[in-house]
């Protein structure tokens, strides 16, 4: 793939929910199409700090996250019958992705399980966000396990 076509990914996903004893809890992830991967995680548990890491991958990587999110079929997925956020304390997730010329957001109730899934306005919608987010935040952890472990494998 040309640099061109790496130009034209970004993508942004977010889950979290804001409550009065535990404050703004969140995980979030950023990919910019230069490779940049920003990685924010505030739980507030025990008074905890967040965690913020930041890495580039390859292109490589990128190209094969932009495969996963096509392969995903959520480029098709019409999300005009989901429940709309009644305020912005909820659980929710969020889902922003920019391919080509195409710019596609999701907002959510936060997914727990595959019942909520089946519970939803849209099964087939929400099956394949489900399981596009579920995907991306495995390869992502992953990613930031690999970039910043701690121990040297012997």
């Amino acid at each position: 793939m040309t640099t061109e076509a790496h130009d034209e990914f970004y993508l942004r996903y977010y889950v979290g929910h804001e409550t009065k004893q535990m404050g703004h809890e969140y995980l979030e992830f950023e990919l910019h199409p230069s490779g940049k991967l920003r990685y924010a995680n505030d739980s507030g548990y025990r008074g905890g700090r967040a965690i913020n890491k930041e890495l580039i991958i390859s292109p490589a990587v990128v190209e094969e996250i932009r495969r996963i999110v096509l392969d995903s079929r959520i480029t098709s997925v019409d999300d005009s019958t989901w429940e709309p956020m009644k305020n912005r304390s909820t659980r929710r997730q969020e889902l922003e992705i920019k391919i080509g010329n195409e710019h596609l957001a999701f907002t959510c109730p936060e997914i727990l399980s595959l019942v909520d899934v089946q519970k939803s306005s849209d099964p087939e919608g929400f099956r394949v966000f489900y399981y596009l987010s579920q995907d991306l935040k495995v390869l992502v952890f992953s990613l930031i396990s690999l970039h910043f472990k701690i121990k040297p494998i012997p």
